[in-house]
């Protein structure tokens, strides 16, 4: 789906952000098979408006990337929600790394994942995506190297459908990213893009306490 032309020039927050992109996914409103991922932390308020326009379920999914060690901004992999593991072999081969490193990182990852699955979801299970219309949706995309880690974690499960819905990311990411997913719904496409923050005029960081909060309000926690 093409950006669209009546987008604003900027959001003036997540929420009315999310509640844009839920107008321009109306297709998917009432499916019982529509299942809206958000990821945190700002991601999170984002996809509740998506969730609340198009009356689906709403949950969190977690990607933590494996840096190399001493490099950690290379990724030689990502783990995610529910223990999947998305491996970057070109990354592997090229620094020849030990299997005793991967998982040495991987398993502080981990724990990481899931401290935050807990701090975020409590005693509910990671959401059952199998056969379903899953829209993952974050407050914007820069490099989208997340979102792809997120996209494969997720691909493996088998989903029906995969959608990436995000208020603003740049072409070049547009363009990537594409082939990988089903359906990309993107608002708006600056260029320059330079940054996700620019195209808020309110990008308070979202804090855990908020996260937890809306998804006990979908819940009934």
């Amino acid at each position: 789906m093409p950006p669209a032309e009546d987008a604003p020039r900027r959001f003036r927050d997540r929420r009315a952000a999310g509640i844009a992109l839920g107008e321009l996914l109306q297709e998917y409103r009432g499916r019982s098979d529509v299942i809206v991922l958000g990821l945190p932390r700002g991601g999170v308020p984002v996809a509740a408006e998506v969730a609340r326009a198009l009356e689906a379920p709403l949950d969190v999914f977690l990607v933590r990337k494996l840096g190399v060690p001493g490099q950690e901004e290379l990724a030689m992999g990502a783990i995610a929600s529910g223990g999947a593991r998305v491996l970057n072999e070109e990354v592997l081969r090229s620094l020849n790394l030990r299997e005793t490193v991967l998982e040495s990182v991987t398993g502080r990852e981990l724990a990481e994942l899931e401290r935050r699955e807990r701090a975020f979801r409590g005693d509910r299970p990671p959401p059952d995506v199998h056969g379903r219309v899953v829209i993952v949706v974050d407050d914007g995309l820069a490099t989208g190297s997340t979102m792809r880690a997120a996209v494969a974690a997720l691909r493996s499960r088998e989903p029906a459908r995969i959608v990436v819905a995000v208020p603003t990311a740049p072409v070049s990411t547009c363009h990537d990213l594409r082939p990988e997913v089903d359906e990309l719904v993107v608002l708006l496409v600056p260029q320059p893009f330079r940054a996700v923050g620019l195209w808020y005029e309110d990008f308070t960081p979202t804090a855990d306490d908020e996260v937890r909060a809306i998804l006990d309000e979908f819940h009934g926690g």
